[in-house]
């Protein structure tokens, strides 16, 4: 029974939406002036109000175990109800439209706004004016089968407008005639083809008049750029000469010197936009400019970093081309100081590039600016020796070597307690512009382990602990003695080896004293350049 209850509502709910199709349709028809279909509507609605009533009978809706029955008569009922009262209604419009049903209501674009005042007698008959406006519209050849037609005052305006601005000019002209009530524009407006080029030709024939015009302030506005670009040339050639004796450092006088070239340039381009009476426009460079600056200078924030660094640089000068450094853990000779890099030859003749911002920032250690330099190294004696002895043998090797300065004096110190030995550190000072301190601490390790041997001075080695899990057997052979073995003929001693030793300052090994830096050098200039560019640094 709940499926038969399902199918009434279905073929009900139908019915409503067939009703409801059939009154907007009746609605239409009548604004579009079209007959009416009000017998057919009337009695569409008195069937499905009768077989709504038939229905909704006692009876009619199958009583079951379904609980929603009655509410659904109820339904039924009330929208039959609703249907009967709509008859009248329905009747009503339909009788209430007659003729007017016919009449076309025009849009809101065709209609002028009501005039202020409505002469009750006009002067003006609507067939003169019909005939007035007729004649303008066909002289002006602007329209294409212009009609016009008047009554009671009231103009209507058909045709072909090839353009909106010449619809507009009809309107405005019927309203501006004598005797004219109201205008209804009911032209239309040609669309233009795809190959028509007439809209591009009057374009640029308004480029070329516009252009023609704009030549004075143009040849003007280039005698100005020209004296400016002029300008900016002479303005940095003379701020390069008069900086040449008041800033040492080369790049800060370039930058100074083109930094008053632009500034005239800008002046220059600033003139010109403001003759050509682009105000706005030139507003717009002059701050833009700045803009710019700091765009670039954003985006391309370490190649600006290391630009200004290379500027600080060569104005403050902590070094000059060839001088020892040491940069972020790299030694060596400084080549070259672009406005980029700092090229290094470092000590095993290779070619260090460091950027400039990593120069500037971090520590930076200039070996050349004190020509003097101190060295160290250390050596153990044994417990059982003296420890003022030893420090006077080494200290008297010291002071006869010839590389080693007396000013400031050489140090012999006891610097800590081994396991085996007594740790001694020697200190000493070399010029290391004449002479390379690694070859002079070479020759002083040397020498003073040839004094200590010779004046019996141990130098034991680390203790160490050695441990024999199964023992070590010691076997004696009889009738034997330990007896020193005698000296081969043609083998010095140990001692005159010492002495032969003490008396050789340099070894061939050592190949002297003599400074390394030119030889690093020379490996350096033979090296292929990492970059190309200007030397901030004068040469030596």
């Amino acid at each position: 029974m709940g499926g038969m209850l399902t199918f009434l509502l279905w073929v009900y709910l139908s019915g409503c939406v067939g009703v409801f199709g059939v009154c907007v349709a009746q609605h239409r028809r009548k604004l579009m002036g079209e007959p009416s279909i009000d017998g057919k509507m009337k009695r569409m609605m008195t069937s499905f109000t009768a077989i709504t009533l038939g229905i909704t009978r006692r009876g009619g809706v199958p009583r079951s175990r379904y609980d929603g029955h009655k509410l659904v008569r109820r339904v039924m009922l009330l929208s039959s109800a609703c249907t009967m009262l709509m008859l009248p209604v329905v009747a009503q419009e339909a009788s209430g439209k007659g003729e007017g049903a016919q009449v076309s209501v025009p849009g809101t674009a065709e209609i002028s706004l009501a005039p202020t005042k409505v002469d009750v007698k006009p002067v003006a008959r609507d067939e003169e004016i019909r005939e007035r406006l007729q004649n303008v519209l066909e002289a002006t050849e602007w329209f294409t089968a212009p009609e016009v037609r008047v009554e009671e005052g009231v103009v209507f305006l058909d045709g072909m407008a090839t353009t909106e601005e010449l619809k507009k000019w009809a309107s405005d002209l019927a309203r501006n005639t004598q005797d004219v009530v109201a205008v209804a524009n009911r032209m239309e407006v040609a669309e233009s083809s795809i190959w028509d080029l007439a809209p591009a030709w009057s374009g640029l024939s308004k480029l070329w008049r516009e252009f023609i015009r704009a030549m004075p302030f143009l040849l003007f506005g280039l005698l100005i750029l020209a004296v400016s670009v002029g300008g900016s040339m002479l303005a940095t050639r003379k701020t390069r000469v008069l900086l040449r004796s008041r800033v040492q450092a080369k790049l800060l006088r370039n930058v100074i010197a083109y930094g008053a070239g632009v500034f005239v340039l800008l002046f220059g381009t600033y003139i010109v936009l403001r003759v050509s009476g682009l105000t706005q426009l030139a507003l717009t460079v002059v701050g833009g400019t700045g803009l710019i600056g700091l765009a670039v200078g954003i985006a391309f924030r370490d190649i600006t970093e290391n630009f200004l660094a290379s500027v600080f640089l060569s104005i403050q000068r902590p070094f000059e081309t060839g001088d020892l450094v040491q940069i972020s853990g790299v030694t060596g000779y400084v080549q070259q100081l672009n406005i980029r890099t700092t090229i290094l030859v470092t000590l095993d003749g290779n070619l260090a590039q460091i950027p400039n911002a990593t120069v500037y920032k971090n520590n930076l250690l200039n070996f050349t600016t004190n020509s003097n330099r101190r060295e160290d190294f250390d050596v153990g004696i044994g417990y059982d020796d003296s420890i003022n002895e030893a420090q006077e043998i080494a200290l008297k090797v010291l002071t006869d070597h010839p590389a080693v300065l007396n000013r400031p004096e050489p140090l012999v110190l006891a610097e800590s307690l081994g396991k085996a030995t007594v740790n001694l550190r020697i200190y000493f000072w070399v010029n290391g512009r004449e002479h390379s301190w690694l070859k002079v601490r070479s020759s002083l390790i040397r020498l003073v382990k040839c004094a200590y041997q010779k004046q019996g001075i141990s130098m034991p080695d680390e203790a160490r602990e050695v441990v024999f899990p199964q023992g070590v057997p010691v076997t004696m052979l009889a009738g034997t003695s330990a007896v020193e073995p005698a000296a081969t003929p043609g083998n010095a001693s140990p001692a005159d080896s010492t002495n032969a030793e003490l008396e050789v300052v340099s070894t061939k090994a050592e190949a002297g004293f003599s400074s390394e830096a030119s030889v690093i050098e020379e490996q350096g200039r033979q090296a292929q350049p990492l970059q190309e560019g200007e030397n901030l640094l004068p040469e030596k």
